[in-house]
């Protein structure tokens, strides 16, 4: 019998660069809330949540640099080790309905491992709302989600 050998490889994705001076950006609606995410239900039939922030951005966009331009709007969120918890709302053609993925997390005066993550490896489409679930630093912040198997 033959030897079997496996390898694991780590796929990088190379984030293309755009020139912010050429290039329109885009409008992100952002739903802030805190200590959850929105549910689902709440973006359905053409409605969304009623605190809604609009950032004029870029995909190339970081997670940090959006938590930053949070920060400039609610003061509240300017504490060392607030947590900010991001996930992407997007419809979902087959069911007509919204669905929620999670695609990182960020901390007020800690380096994390999202930071550097932009819209685009997040694969955030131009239509797509940004759901931020903001927890102080005086709660729990965000656990660990557990993939689900399918």
């Amino acid at each position: 019998m033959a030897n079997v050998e496996s390898m694991i490889v780590e796929e990088k994705t190379q984030v293309k660069q755009i020139d912010r001076e050429k290039t329109c950006p885009l409008l992100l609606r952002v739903f802030c809330s805190t200590g959850r995410h929105h549910s689902v239900s709440e973006y359905m039939f053409g409605n969304v949540p009623t605190n809604e922030l609009q950032i004029y951005t870029w995909q190339d966009a970081t997670l940090h640099e959006l938590t930053s331009l949070v920060r400039d709007v609610n003061p509240d969120t300017r504490k060392k080790g607030t947590y900010f918890d991001f996930a992407v709302v997007y419809p979902n053609f087959r069911s007509n309905h919204f669905q929620m993925r999670e695609i990182g997390v960020t901390c007020t005066g800690q380096k994390g491992i999202d930071d550097n993550k932009t819209l685009a490896q997040a694969k955030f489409s131009i239509g797509d709302f940004l759901d931020i679930s903001i927890t102080p630093p005086n709660r729990l912040p965000p656990t660990a989600r557990r993939q689900r198997p399918y």
